[in-house]
């Protein structure tokens, strides 16, 4: 099934480790074939891990956006969503980092990110910052 992307002027997004900028009118890419895409708005920078949350999140983007250093991305998420697990207690979050791992053991890259995404919102939330960096869809809670 092809990914169809809209893309606003001048948006930005990674495909296949390529950074891509659309021109100056809305646009629209549809993908025939599968590619590792990934909008702006998803992509964080190293200067941005700055959570446990997103400790988690960082290794897996780069799992995602290149599959053959997965292995080399693998051990820091791992350590990092251990380290997450023993301190979390809420059972809903819990399940959810269940499902980045089984997600990642499955090399399914993608929907273990967008459920990091909701790591990044609980743990805002209970810090009480605002949002920042990578939004999130949901609530964790």
């Amino acid at each position: 099934m092809p990914l169809k992307l809209s893309l606003k002027p001048g948006e930005k997004f990674v495909l296949n480790g390529a950074v891509v900028q659309n021109g100056d009118r809305r646009g629209v890419l549809v993908l025939q074939n599968k590619a590792s895409v990934l909008r702006e708005k998803d992509i964080m920078q190293l200067d941005e891990v700055t959570t446990p949350a997103r400790h988690i999140y960082f290794p897996v983007m780069m799992m995602y956006l290149d599959e053959a250093a997965a292995e080399r991305q693998y051990e820091e998420f791992a350590t990092r969503l251990t380290e997450f697990m023993g301190v979390v207690r809420n059972p809903v979050v819990l399940s959810d980092c269940i499902a980045i791992s089984k997600h990642v053991m499955a090399r399914e890259y993608y929907r273990a990110l967008m459920l990091s995404r909701k790591l990044i919102e609980y743990e805002d939330e209970r810090l009480g910052h605002v949002s920042s960096g990578v939004p999130a869809d949901g609530d964790a809670d």
